[in-house]
């Protein structure tokens, strides 16, 4: 690992006027991927900025409709947070699947999210529940937050600092996990609120997506069959020696149809 400087932002303002500064310093929440990396030496930043310790950015709470996590929150805060339980079940049985508990207990969502790891889970939640995403200066809804692979519409100054949930009528994420990274191979979460209906899928692609054959099949009906019976191209999917494209293809409905039946 390279040499770097250390610094702790006493809030957001803080955070973004440091990383101004220096623009080959990097912000630090959970650093699950990051110091990963600059084990690896992939990445070399000059300094990095903990932003895991601002006050309130660890926060959840519940306001009108919407569960808003603050970006800090760690993995195993949202699966146990009492108000997520009971609103979205879904996102705090995602939540609790995540990595092992080394991870739960040290990786946050805004870091994920910034991460935008095309096989991560809570890229799925966002855009599969319709989240906003909230930064030190705008919001942004899901549907323009992921662009691609590891990227995503953030200035490279910018910080999450927290992510605004609306609650559905029903919800469920089923993954299909590496056994070895426990990384998704194929994650579906279903999301239904009144006659819409959201399907995303991560770890078949380059990024998270919604599946627009699912959505429009279940959208129709709402059953496990109905999700079987979808079909989905193959030909803009991952192929890897984990698993084919066309064995993603396969798995996707599969999935979307036990997500249902979780969801009830």
């Amino acid at each position: 690992m390279y040499a770097f400087q250390f610094e702790r932002a006493a809030d957001a303002k803080a955070a973004v006027a440091k990383l101004k500064a220096d623009p080959d310093a990097k912000f630090l929440a959970g650093g699950q991927s990051l110091l990963a990396a600059m084990k690896l030496r992939l990445a070399a930043p000059s300094t990095l900025i903990d932003v895991a310790r601002i006050p309130g950015m660890a926060d959840i709470r519940v306001e009108g409709n919407e569960v808003v996590i603050g970006a800090a929150a760690r993995h195993a805060d949202v699966a146990a947070n009492a108000d997520v339980r009971q609103r979205i079940p879904a996102l705090a049985a995602l939540a609790d699947g995540i990595g092992d508990r080394q991870v739960r207990a040290m990786g946050t969502i805004g870091g994920s999210l910034a991460n935008d790891d095309p096989a991560a889970c809570y890229p799925a939640a966002v855009l599969g529940l319709n989240a906003t995403v909230v930064t030190d200066r705008r919001t942004i809804t899901a549907d323009n937050f992921f662009k691609g692979l590891y990227e995503t519409a953030l200035a490279p100054d910018e910080l999450i600092t927290a992510v605004r949930f609306p609650v559905p009528e029903k919800a469920a994420y089923i993954k299909f996990r590496n056994p070895a990274s426990r990384f998704a191979l194929v994650g579906v979460m279903v999301a239904r609120t009144g006659g819409n209906v959201r399907v995303a899928v991560t770890g078949a692609a380059d990024s998270v997506f919604r599946c627009q054959p699912l959505e429009q099949a279940l959208a129709a009906n709402f059953t496990p069959a109905a999700a079987k019976a979808a079909k989905v191209d193959p030909s803009r999917l991952n192929a890897d020696l984990h698993a084919s494209a066309e064995y993603r293809a396969h798995l996707i409905p599969v999935l979307a149809a036990r997500a249902v039946e979780a969801a009830g």
